[in-house]
């Protein structure tokens, strides 16, 4: 199966350029340095300051400023250029010293073997066809004992019609749906112009735990809103939930082969 790396690539870079969902810059207010505006669980503990964190697929000017202003150590590794771009002003417009690094999240040869006490993951996994070189390197790059907070799209949400029928929100595609989805038009569960792939829970969940990890904690985000707009993302997350959440710990054993593209460390 061919990765879409350059697809989502340009994409992202054209979502950057257009400032679309998800390149929403950080606030004064975020750069505030309160650890609950990024970790509202409490899953990172009270406090993260001179904690190696890596934000990973978190381009777009908002999660390393936000984490770095709580005193973390962060770096952030996204595929898009242009996400990274928005990072670069955002550490000049606060006097950050996030460290960006252009690579795919299943290829990361410039970061060190267990570099991060903390891997924060935004949705982002669907965007790969497969979680096992991802899982592989995640796991390589986190230290025994660190914490990987992940979010992903849950595989009902991908399968399903983004109108609503009498009968609710149709599922449009089996559960086992392979390759990359047709593209969609309006949808806020989605991104237009993307390639996305369903993943199973056995491969979201699974596939972490053969990869080296434990899973602590696991929430579903509630996006629902009863009376909300039909055809609404707040209609929609009621009846397919949009996402899962999850805290895992590293531990011994797992890993595996990664592959993907070269990355590069952006000054």
């Amino acid at each position: 199966m061919a990765y879409p790396h350059d697809h989502n690539r340009g994409a992202w870079d054209t979502r950057a350029h257009e400032g679309n969902r998800f390149t929403k810059l950080a606030s004064e207010a975020d750069v505030a340095g309160q650890l609950k505006r990024v970790d509202r669980m409490g899953w990172l503990g009270e406090s993260i300051v001179g904690r190696n964190v890596l934000c990973l697929g978190a381009g777009g000017g908002r999660h390393g400023v936000v984490y770095a202003s709580c005193g973390a150590r962060v770096t952030v590794v996204d595929i898009s250029g242009g996400m990274l771009d928005l990072d670069r002003k955002m550490n000049k417009k606060y006097k950050m010293d996030v460290r960006l690094v252009q690579a795919s999240m299943d290829y990361m040869p410039e970061l060190e073997d267990g570099e991060f006490d903390v891997v924060v993951q935004p949705v982002s996994t669907c965007y790969l066809p497969d979680l096992r070189p991802v899982y592989a390197e995640i796991a390589r790059v986190t230290a025994m004992g660190g914490v990987y907070v992940s979010q992903h799209k849950q595989p009902a949400s991908m399968q399903g019609d983004v109108r609503k029928s009498p009968l609710g929100y149709e599922l449009l595609r089996d559960y086992y749906y392979e390759g990359a989805l047709p593209e969609v038009k309006g949808s806020l569960h989605r991104e237009e112009g993307t390639q996305e792939f369903i993943h199973k829970l056995e491969d979201l969940i699974g596939l972490m735990c053969r990869a080296g990890f434990v899973i602590e904690d696991l929430m579903e985000p509630r996006h629902g809103v009863e009376g909300a707009e039909i055809g609404s993302f707040e209609d929609r997350s009621l009846y397919l939930p949009p996402y899962v959440k999850m805290r895992a710990r590293r531990v011994a054993g797992g890993g595996g082969e990664s592959k993907g593209l070269r990355s590069v460390i952006l000054p």
